[in-house]
């Protein structure tokens, strides 16, 4: 793992200022590419129905990994599944699983390639949308923002019911833990920590 930049970052509990004069949580600066993810797209709302569900394939595939492993290989992901538009992933088949476990890119794990393709069908029978289910389980904003990595979540009563739900509905690789690294992913929580710079910006 390298820091962002050739200087050594300073260090300050769990934020660390940076070269650049900005304090990021320690995780996002632990990484050129967690450096960019944390800087540019963790915790902004979005609710693009393709980048959600995008993020809600890539959290499963995640599970029991590395979120930098599915970093690194996201672009491969993208092109092995045509960019995660629901339409054209439900369309996959079996010669697509027995492909896709043979590239060396991605994650080679049948049950996950499969939840996937299974997960854009349900996805294309969703009423209400994908981003408007996902979005009706975001908490209200919270009155005290996370001081210590300590004080993030590994998992909420709104990611359980949202995992709950999406389980019912036919979804797979949907757990609660998962289900809420999708939603500070996704903004719908906001866990940069106090007196990071992404604290003032994000959403």
């Amino acid at each position: 793992m390298t820091a962002p930049s050739d200087e050594a970052p300073v260090r300050s509990g769990d934020l660390v200022l940076g070269e650049d004069g900005l304090a990021r949580c320690a995780w996002g600066a632990s990484d050129a590419e967690y450096h960019r993810y944390h800087d540019e797209e963790w915790g902004t709302p979005q609710r693009d129905r393709v980048r959600l569900f995008e993020k809600l394939c890539l959290e499963g595939f995640q599970a029991g990994l590395s979120w930098i492993t599915i970093l690194r290989r996201r672009p491969a992901f993208r092109e092995a599944f045509h960019g995660f538009v629901p339409e054209r992933v439900a369309q996959m088949g079996e010669d697509d699983v027995v492909r896709l476990l043979g590239d060396e890119r991605i994650i080679r794990h049948r049950g996950k390639i499969e939840a996937a393709i299974g997960n854009a069908r349900v996805t294309l029978v969703l009423e209400p949308p994908l981003e408007d289910l996902l979005w009706s389980f975001a908490p209200a904003p919270a009155a005290d923002r996370p001081r210590r990595l300590a004080d993030v979540p590994a998992v909420t009563p709104e990611s359980t019911a949202m995992s709950r739900e999406l389980r019912r509905l036919g979804f797979r690789f949907v757990g609660p833990t998962t289900m809420y690294a999708l939603m500070q992913a996704c903004g719908m929580v906001d866990d940069h920590l106090e007196g990071c710079h992404r604290a003032v910006s994000a959403g």
